[in-house]
């Protein structure tokens, strides 16, 4: 049962080499906020239409916003403070950062996740872009102390880098079938819907939207 999960577990965040981020550099329609959403296969939208995927369905609710989806299969924080260039071009205004998953999955020391998440706050606020983050959580297979300092690892970071948390992005998603692809892990489309709910619903509290 352990074997399974891990391997469950595996293919949803792309414990595999890091897909090449997407080139989504773009000129921005003149007078649209430009919303940035930096993840993993969560955000990237593994295993559903690109349409389905959360950041296209918060797109199509809020046209005035110009909506770019920079989830990355597989991506680790290192992975993404490495190509963070690609997506704080000069037009972003705002960033919703949705990372750590594969940090925690593999392994890795936290201390480097910590130092690299905050690295990638700090780029953002330097450029005077808003940032909101994601809390993600991962199985207890790790031991307590491991995965207690994972999550915990989040509004630690929230805090001290004085941005907005959501405390879980997958919260009403993860573990129930019917929000989920085959493999039990990855939502379909029907939890793509639930999480652009709460996650238009904590943008709106932070006062992103009107």
């Amino acid at each position: 049962m352990r074997s399974r999960l891990l391997l469950a577990l595996a293919l949803l965040f792309g414990c595999r080499a890091e897909e090449a981020p997407q080139d989504i550099r773009k000129p921005a329609a003149a007078g649209r906020p430009v919303l940035v959403f930096i993840g993993d296969s969560l955000t990237a939208g593994y295993g559903v239409a690109m349409e389905e995927a959360y950041p296209a369905l918060l797109a199509a609710r809020w046209p005035a916003f110009e909506i770019r989806n920079a989830g990355v299969s597989g991506s680790t924080s290192a992975g993404i403070l490495e190509n963070l260039a690609w997506n704080l071009t000069p037009e972003v205004d705002f960033v919703f950062l949705a990372i750590g998953a594969n940090d925690g999955l593999r392994g890795l020391d936290l201390d480097k996740t910590r130092e690299n998440i905050e690295k990638i706050i700090a780029a953002c606020q330097s450029k005077k872009i808003r940032v909101s983050l994601a809390g993600i959580k991962i199985p207890p297979n790790y031991g307590y102390e491991y995965t207690a300092k994972f999550e915990d690892m989040y509004p630690s970071i929230a805090k001290q880098k004085g941005v907005g948390l959501m405390p879980f992005l997958l919260q009403g998603v993860g573990g129930q079938a019917e929000m989920n692809q085959e493999d039990g892990i990855h939502p379909n489309p029907a939890g793509h819907a639930v999480i652009a709910g709460a996650v238009e619903k904590f943008l709106k509290k932070e006062g992103w939207l009107q």
